[in-house]
């Protein structure tokens, strides 16, 4: 049974920084592409980023150069370094694996998800 647990997120200013978390366990995390979404209030869920199981690394035009994603394979665990901080990047974050590997921007390709966790950066 797959699990991925999200920790990191809170409330912040703009141009603060925070780092997410994923924890893993039940699947062999080291051949899964992980990727990063977020879901604002009344919108769809969108791409953040995403690593590969080579650790290729991806990122939404809105967050390049100030999100950094990585995985920690002895640890089963994927990170959200988020900089530069703006009240449009609040949103619930999710984490989601998937089993093949691949870099993907639509959440239909990955076949597992967390919880989220919520980040709310105030102007």
């Amino acid at each position: 049974q797959a699990q991925l647990i999200e920790s990191g997120g809170g409330l912040v200013q703009a141009g603060d920084s925070l780092r997410l978390s994923c924890a893993v366990s039940g699947i062999m995390f080291r051949r899964y592409g992980m990727g990063w979404f977020r879901q604002a209030p009344g919108k769809e869920r969108e791409f953040v980023a995403a690593i590969t199981w080579l650790t290729t690394t991806y990122y939404a035009d809105s967050v390049k150069d100030r999100f950094t994603i990585s995985r920690d394979n002895a640890k089963n665990t994927v990170y959200l370094q988020m900089n530069s901080l703006k009240p449009e990047d609040t949103a619930v974050y999710y984490c989601a694996a998937d089993r093949e590997g691949r870099y993907s921007r639509g959440p239909n390709e990955y076949d597992y998800w967390g919880q989220g966790t919520q980040v709310t950066v105030s102007s």
